[in-house]
């Protein structure tokens, strides 16, 4: 599959990075919330922190895109 462009990377990365971190947010939220039960195998909140927690990994991790868009953004300043 094409990578596409620079400009292309620069901005799936942002989307990914957000999209992950966004998700994590909001089942921390959940957890936080449901309190104890919210850690309880087999919860919808349980399920949905152990999902987040693998968007931030899946695809490159949330790190490595925050270096794919830097990367990118100091191309554009040169």
């Amino acid at each position: 599959m094409n990578a596409g462009t620079e400009e292309q990377q620069k901005h799936w990365s942002a989307a990914k990075l957000f999209c992950s971190e966004m998700v994590s947010k909001a089942a921390d939220l959940a957890v936080q919330i449901h309190g104890g039960m919210g850690y309880m195998r087999g919860t919808v909140v349980e399920r949905c922190f152990r999902d987040a927690r693998l968007f931030r990994i899946y695809e490159g991790t949330s790190e490595i895109q925050k270096l794919i868009i830097g990367r990118a953004l100091l191309k554009d300043v040169k």
